[in-house]
């Protein structure tokens, strides 16, 4: 991953990370500097192709579970960096909480008997969705949250739904890599679109 990085700084602010995304690029905590990423090789999942296995399949016709947007940001991308090691710091959960004020940061959450179970929290730029991470505290919730995230973006016509890395769980929900100018040719007309989370 070092490969990809670009820069580093010791702080940042919401609209330099809204620039960031525009131009492919995104920051990471953790460390005593802020690192800036700009992968040469991006993940997609295609919203037409989230692969839903039998099991998770199982999973959401239970439903055993309650769904929410937008109702526990904070609480997500805390779930999110309560792990051994993470590159969501202090001044990362500022920023994406700051973006969330400011309507541009959203998350998926999901309850079990009033507990968060699992959730995900990403950025939104016009038509394009960056997912950011996701956690569970209860199995396969935090592939429901991602599950119910695909299905709020298709309801309300987005393009692109960006996941960074490819991991062989994100290839097995169907996501796939493209090439660093191939993801931008994709994004740029979808930051022209008006769309509502």
């Amino acid at each position: 991953m070092e490969s990809d990085l670009i820069g580093v700084g010791r702080d940042l602010d919401a609209g330099e990370v809204i620039e960031a995304y525009k131009h492919g690029a995104f920051p990471m905590g953790g460390r005593r500097m802020i690192t800036w990423h700009c992968p040469e090789v991006r993940a997609l999942l295609p919203l037409d192709r989230f692969h839903v296995s039998r099991t998770l399949a199982r999973t959401l016709k239970r439903a055993a579970f309650d769904v929410t947007y937008d109702t526990a940001f904070r609480s997500v991308m805390l779930g999110c960096a309560d792990r051994n090691e993470t590159w969501i710091d202090q001044r990362i959960l500022r920023v994406y909480t700051e973006l969330h004020r400011l309507g541009h940061a959203h998350s998926v959450e999901v309850w079990i008997d009033g507990a968060l179970a699992g959730g995900v929290y990403g950025v939104q730029i016009g038509g394009a969705f960056f997912a950011e991470s996701m956690f569970h505290r209860v199995g396969d919730m935090s592939k429901v949250a991602l599950a119910a995230l695909v299905k709020r973006l298709r309801e309300r016509e987005f393009a692109l739904l960006e996941v960074q890395y490819l991991t062989p769980h994100l290839a097995s929900l169907g996501a796939v890599e493209v090439d660093f100018d191939s993801y931008m040719q994709r994004l740029a007309p979808t930051l022209l679109l008006d769309r509502r989370f």
